[in-house]
């Protein structure tokens, strides 16, 4: 049995076996990859979580939202090479047309992108970011997390991770939940049951998490409900 997460590595692994069992967590839809025929029945070697939702990507504009109620256009950082990237894209305009916000979707795969999509947000006055899930950005979360503090930009991410290493805002599934459900499909797996036959799990269970020191640097005040809200505060 093999165990495999992010879009790049669950494909990757699937593609390179069709006959070990994998068990997956993924943030992206794993029936549009083509990771599994359907969430109910997978239909292949490969079963597990999948973390994606469109209903995540409204959540994170709306906390957003309440965070600049002045208006102003929203800011979407999205990896073109992200096999998700227009699903991703498309996720972020219907949740922005549901709010009555404008958003502005960038894109960026390398530093030197990356980058130029801050100075575009300082120059376009955007109010607000929303960096999509992906492995590219994670790797970068100090960067990403120091370009938000430097251009006083309110920002939201996938994991708390990124919040620990000074982003603001983050909102995502409860990620010991996922680890539970990996750990019980592995056991099941190898106690013979079939990946095909066990549907794809989604959460049911989400966090959010404030960093306060990051506000106060870029001058921004949590409004007391939202800080109410949270699941994790760093001061």
């Amino acid at each position: 049995m093999v165990a495999a997460t992010g879009t790049n590595g669950v494909l990757a692994t699937t593609s390179a076996t069709k006959t070990i069992p994998i068990v997956f967590a993924i943030a992206m839809d794993p029936v549009s990859l083509g990771v599994v025929s359907s969430l109910n029945r997978p239909g292949g070697n490969a079963t597990g979580v999948s973390m994606y939702t469109p209903q995540l990507t409204a959540k994170r504009l709306e906390l957003l939202a309440e965070l600049t109620p002045g208006g102003g256009s929203i800011a979407v950082l999205i990896n073109p090479t992200n096999p998700n990237a227009n699903v991703v894209a498309s996720d972020a305009e219907a949740a922005a047309k549901s709010l009555a916000r404008a958003i502005h979707i960038l894109k960026a795969s390398t530093d030197e992108q990356i980058a130029a999509a801050f100075k575009e947000i300082r120059d376009q006055q955007h109010v607000a970011l929303l960096v999509s899930p992906d492995a590219f950005y994670i790797a970068r979360r100090e960067r990403l997390a120091a370009l938000s503090e430097q251009g006083r930009i309110p920002a939201i991410y996938e994991w708390s991770l990124f919040v620990k290493y000074g982003g603001l805002m983050s909102y995502s599934p409860r990620i010991t939940d996922v680890s539970y459900q990996l750990g019980v499909y592995a056991g099941k797996i190898l106690n013979g049951a079939a990946p095909a036959d066990l549907p794809v799990e989604q959460p049911t269970r989400f966090e959010l998490a404030i960093n306060l020191r990051t506000a106060k640097i870029i001058g921004l005040t949590i409004p007391p409900h939202l800080l109410a809200r949270a699941d994790e505060v760093i001061e």
